[in-house]
């Protein structure tokens, strides 16, 4: 069974080309306070600033957000941010980085991220796969489906590059596809504060 309101533990947000773009206007959407952790995974360049991405989080959508180091908690509330070029494993309330070899070309990985957070929160899990290019993500969805968490994808026709939107769609594992808009509403609904 899917989690409901109240029920949601984790939230992980995946995307690569265009999900940064999709990715602010989602968490724009979701109320403060975030009433748990948001992991997000992004394909960057490994010269990305740093601060950057967080900077722009907490201005535009009112979330505080901070790019993870290793070890790091999942705090309630929070947007957690993959650093670029170290995938992201989930280990329970927690995260470790890892330079292993890419996969499907991507480091960070979303799908090794949504695989460990399947594995980490059997229940309570909401795994939602933004625009990009290539695969990625595809195999994690489905672990998160078969865990029994949520599965959302972007509408690919909304998509800046809708390939990995609708990589996820062909397996058969996404219980939602939806736009921007209503993917954080839908958010918001689960995890968010009271309606601005």
């Amino acid at each position: 069974m899917t989690p409901r309101e109240g029920e949601v533990g984790l939230v992980a947000i995946g995307g690569s080309w265009g999900g940064v773009d999709a990715s602010v206007r989602v968490l724009r959407e979701i109320p403060a306070p975030l009433h748990v952790p948001v992991l997000l995974v992004l394909h960057r360049s490994r010269t990305s600033e740093r601060s950057l991405l967080e900077r722009v989080i907490e201005r535009d959508c009112g979330h505080p957000a901070r790019e993870l180091g290793d070890k790091d908690e999942l705090t309630a509330g929070t947007v957690h941010i993959a650093p670029p070029d170290y995938h992201v494993l989930v280990e329970g309330g927690s995260v470790s980085l890892s330079v292993d070899d890419p996969v499907n070309h991507s480091r960070p990985s979303v799908d090794l991220a949504f695989e460990t957070a399947a594995e980490s929160h059997v229940e309570g899990l909401v795994a939602v796969l933004l625009s990009g290019l290539g695969r990625d993500g595809a195999v994690g969805i489905a672990a998160v489906h078969a865990r029994g968490g949520l599965t959302m994808a972007q509408d690919p026709d909304e998509a800046e590059r809708p390939d990995m939107p609708l990589a996820a769609i062909e397996t058969g594992c996404v219980h939602e596809v939806a736009t921007l808009a209503r993917i954080g509403a839908r958010l918001g609904e689960l995890v968010g504060g009271p309606p601005r």
